[in-house]
C-alpha cells in the first residue's frame, strides 16, 4: 500500500459507487491505473467488498447505542455467536480496558433499543453491560 492507494480508499469511503473515470480524474491518473489498483486491492483482500451507507435522513430517525459488555471468562465465543444472531447489533468489537466487548446497536425507537439492551444483558455469559446512547454524529467516514 502506498499513498495513492490510501487516497483511493479515502475516495471510496466517501462514495463506493464512484465511477472509475471520476476516481481517475480526482486522483489525476488514468482509468486503467485506477482499475488495476482496485483489482489489486480486491485480490489482496484490502477491499473486502462494497456496502451501502444510509442517508442521514434515514439514520437520524434511528436510535444508536454503544453497549459495553463484561463477559464471563471463556464465554466470549458464545456471547459473540449470540449477538451475531441479533439483527440490531451492527458491530461487535473486542477491546482492552474495563470492558471485554463493545456492541454497536441500532433500533427503530427507544422502546426497541431498551428491549435490545435487555436482550443483550440476558445472554448467557454476559456479566454486565453499560450503555451509551448516541445523541448525534459529528462525522462518519
Amino acid at each position: 500500500m502506498d499513498d495513492l492507494d490510501e487516497h483511493l480508499l479515502a475516495r471510496l469511503r466517501e462514495n463506493a459507487r464512484a465511477p472509475v473515470a471520476e476516481l481517475a480524474r480526482a486522483l489525476g491518473l488514468s482509468r486503467t491505473t485506477i482499475q488495476s489498483r482496485l483489482a489489486r486491492l480486491e485480490r489482496s483482500g484490502v477491499i473486502a467488498g462494497y456496502s451501502v451507507r444510509l442517508a442521514n435522513a434515514y439514520g437520524s430517525t434511528r436510535v444508536h447505542a454503544f453497549i459495553m459488555l463484561t463477559v464471563e471468562p471463556k464465554q466470549a465465543a458464545a456471547v459473540t455467536a449470540a449477538l451475531r444472531r441479533m439483527p440490531g447489533v451492527r458491530r461487535l468489537q473486542s477491546v482492552s480496558g474495563p470492558f471485554d466487548l463493545i456492541a454497536t446497536v441500532e433500533a427503530a425507537d427507544v422502546a426497541e433499543m431498551d428491549a435490545a439492551i435487555d436482550e443483550i444483558g440476558a445472554v448467557k455469559g454476559v456479566e454486565r453491560t453499560n450503555s451509551s446512547i448516541v445523541l448525534s454524529t459529528k462525522f462518519d467516514r
